[in-house]
C-alpha cells in the first residue's frame, strides 16, 4: 500500500490481478498514454504466453508436452533461464521445476513482467513511476526531484495493519499465504508448507524479488542467510506471532 498520492492512476487487468501504475508529476500527457500502451500490450503479450490457467498458452501447451522448449515463444527460454539462476540463488528453495503439474515459472513471471512494463516509462518527464502487480513493486525516482517513495507491509494477521514501512528504492516483492492460503510449494518437503507468515525482500530486479520472496517464505532462515550475502538486496520475515526478522540493510523507516 502507498502511503505517497500519485499524480496519475492507471489500472490493467491481467495475469488473474489487477496491475496498478503511478505516475508522479508527468509532464508529457501524450507520452505517457503511449507509455501506458505499451506497458498494457506488454503484460497482456505475458499473460497469453506463460498463463497456466488458458490451455493454448505456449506453457500450458509445454507444460503437457505438445509442444518443446524449441517451439515455444522466445520469452519462455528466456524466463526459463532466470529462473535456473533464481534456483541457484536460493539454495533450490525457489524450483519451478518441482511444482506439481510440470514446470511453472510463476513465482518469477509477475516480477519480471512488471519490471518490463515500468521500463516503458523511463523516457518520460516525471519525477517517478510505479507499478505495483499484486504486491510486487517495481519502482524509479520518487513522488518528487527529492525524496523518496514509500510503502507500507502489512501484518499477516491483520491486513488492515501495516507491520512496517519501507522505503522503495527500486523493488519490493512480499510473499505469504494471508490472501491466498497455502499456496507456496517447499520443494524440499514436496508439500504445500511456509516456515514463515509474511516474507520480503527488496533489490534492483523485481523478477529476482519475486523468485527469493517464494524462497524465503518456504525457506526461512536458511534463504535468510543467503539473501545476506547478496550485492544489492535485503530481506524481512514476519513469524505468526508478529515477530519480525530482517537483514541489516532492509529499509525499514524507523522514524
Amino acid at each position: 500500500m502507498s502511503v505517497v498520492e500519485s499524480t496519475t492512476r492507471h489500472f490493467i487487468e491481467v495475469m488473474g490481478t489487477v496491475v496498478t501504475i503511478d505516475l508522479f508529476n508527468c509532464r508529457d500527457a501524450d507520452g505517457a498514454q503511449q507509455s501506458l500502451e505499451r506497458a498494457r500490450e506488454l503484460l497482456h503479450e505475458v499473460d497469453r504466453v506463460f498463463s497456466t490457467y488458458k490451455e493454448s498458452s505456449p506453457l500450458s501447451r509445454l507444460r503437457r508436452g505438445d509442444i518443446t522448449l524449441g517451439e515455444t515463444p522466445p520469452q519462455v527460454a528466456d524466463v526459463l533461464d532466470l529462473c535456473q539462476r533464481a534456483k541457484s540463488l536460493s539454495g533450490g528453495w525457489f524450483d519451478p521445476w518441482a511444482l506439481p503439474g510440470g514446470v511453472d515459472p510463476t513465482g518469477y513471471v509477475k516480477g519480471w513482467a512488471a519490471q518490463r512494463a515500468l521500463d516503458e516509462f523511463r523516457g518520460l518527464a516525471l519525477s517517478g513511476a510505479i507499478v505495483n502487480a499484486a504486491g510486487d513493486i517495481a519502482s524509479f525516482g520518487g513522488p518528487s526531484a527529492a525524496t523518496t517513495f514509500r510503502t507500507g507491509i502489512v501484518r499477516p494477521d491483520d491486513p488492515q495493519r501495516l507491520a512496517a514501512v519501507v522505503e522503495l528504492h527500486h523493488c519490493l516483492a512480499t510473499s505469504g499465504e494471508t490472501q491466498r492460503g497455502a499456496h507456496l510449494f517447499n520443494p524440499f518437503a514436496r508439500d504445500f508448507i511456509s516456515a514463515v507468515a509474511s516474507a520480503s525482500v527488496a533489490g534492483p530486479d523485481l523478477g529476482v524479488c519475486d523468485a527469493m520472496a517464494t524462497a524465503l517464505s518456504v525457506g526461512g532462515h536458511d534463504v535468510m542467510v543467503l539473501i545476506d550475502v547478496m550485492d544489492d538486496y535485503e530481506a524481512m520475515t514476519i513469524d505468526a506471532d508478529g515477530s519480525m526478522r530482517a537483514t541489516s540493510g532492509f529499509p525499514i523507516v524507523r522514524d
